[in-house]
């Protein structure tokens, strides 16, 4: 299994998918607890979602499960939420606080997973930027992510449906953070910027306004496009149209900002 997949294309905004894959080699799943095995924590049916909404997108996607290692955090392993419940980079628990592993990885196996799982993702959203900045003079690196609409180790009550990140205003240009949150606002769901995820390491290391790189992380509540938020996690295209049309507005609204950005 190639543990990324890289779609090219000539648009500036270049998605990237570090959640949604579900491969996991045999000897890390056979490792996991039996009720791991769910992979209830990932970011499910995100390529179904996202399909087509930005046309000559180019499309990075981590093929390999966030349990295998975390593509969305630093490979030091800090914090992105000091003070706060999270996952780490391999992570130990769920989402539910629940053990994950029969047995804990080894650091000699952490670092194993960095190498064949980690780098090469990051390899090759980082080449895609480079490519597309190259072409446009910028790049709009936007992170697609989801996640069930409750869960209280993480969160209180429940999840608005849309989660604008932009590490507080640093990941990207102004324009394109009130384009996003405007889409947003004018659509039927319920939306935050910079609320309870701001951002992972994508975000928060690839954009670089200054370099002329930019960086959203948008965070959807499952619930919005599932048909229910536990397995099988079957995608619900009626329920997810809206969300679509929401989402392609959104996309809209960051391609308005184009000519302030070169």
């Amino acid at each position: 299994m190639n543990p990324v997949s890289v779609e090219t294309g000539n648009s500036p905004i270049v998605l990237a998918q570090p959640h949604s894959g579900t491969w996991l080699p045999d000897h890390i799943l056979e490792a996991l607890e039996p009720g791991a095995r769910e992979l209830f924590d990932t970011d499910w049916r995100i390529p179904e979602l996202y399909e087509g909404l930005v046309p000559d997108a180019t499309i990075v996607r981590a093929n390999f499960n966030r349990y295998v290692i975390d593509a969305n955090r630093p490979p030091d392993d800090a914090s992105l939420y000091p003070g706060q419940n999270t996952t780490s980079l391999v992570p130990l628990t769920d989402f539910d606080a629940k053990s994950i592993w029969r047995e804990e990885p080894e650091a000699a196996e952490i670092e194993r997973r960095k190498s064949e799982f980690h780098a090469p993702y990051h390899a090759a959203l980082t080449d895609q930027l480079a490519r597309v900045k190259a072409q446009h003079g910028f790049a709009v690196l936007y992170d697609c992510h989801s996640i069930r609409s409750h869960v209280p180790y993480l969160f209180e009550g429940e999840l608005p449906v849309l989660n604008i990140g932009t590490n507080s205003g640093v990941s990207c240009a102004p324009q394109i953070e009130s384009a996003v949150e405007q889409a947003c606002a004018a659509s039927a769901f319920s939306h935050v910027l910079n609320g309870r995820f701001k951002g992972g390491w994508t975000t928060r290391h690839y954009g670089q306004p200054a370099e002329n790189i930019h960086a959203v992380q948008m965070e959807i509540a499952q619930s919005a496009y599932l048909a229910a938020e536990e397995p099988p996690f079957a995608y619900f295209p009626d329920k997810a149209a809206k969300l679509r049309d929401t989402l392609a507005a959104v996309f809209a609204g960051i391609e308005s900002t184009f000519g302030d950005l070169t």
